[in-house]
């Protein structure tokens, strides 16, 4: 080989190297996921502690009966696990091509099966407990 197109060959080299480095920086680094602002953080903390505080107030001051309490807190737990997918997770439609939103329905499933499940297991425990022993009628 001679040193002419050996030079050639490494100014080539050098060549690809920098397009590769311009096209990767051209296409960014984040690989099409959303990164969060200060703003987005701000406003996922600000509906955290709304949908914390709201379930809060309406136990302490007795504001509905035991069922309706029950499936309001379990409503704003449901809206609180979807602001924490979309503000902290950074979970939509358009980031690693739907898979995201595939994981957030997942969840949601999961969630909905979840809750029902633990209502529907106290509500039966509740209505079938055994009634209280009267140990003095005991031999």
């Amino acid at each position: 080989m001679t040193p002419h197109a050996h030079q050639g060959h490494a100014q080539h080299d050098h060549g690809a190297h920098d397009h590769g480095a311009h096209g990767h920086d051209a296409h960014g680094h984040d690989g099409g996921h959303a990164h969060g602002t200060l703003g987005s953080y701000t406003i996922g903390f600000v509906l955290s502690v709304i949908l914390t505080a709201i379930p809060f107030w309406l136990v302490m001051n007795n504001v509905l009966d035991n069922t309706q309490t029950a499936l309001v807190i379990m409503g704003f737990a449901v809206v609180q696990i979807l602001v924490h997918m979309v503000y902290f997770l950074h979970m939509n439609g358009r980031s690693e091509g739907g898979w995201t939103m595939l994981a957030m329905i997942f969840t949601l499933i999961i969630v909905v099966i979840t809750l029902t499940g633990s209502l529907w297991v106290m509500y039966h425990l509740n209505a079938n407990m055994m009634p209280g022993h009267d140990m003095s009628r005991m031999p």
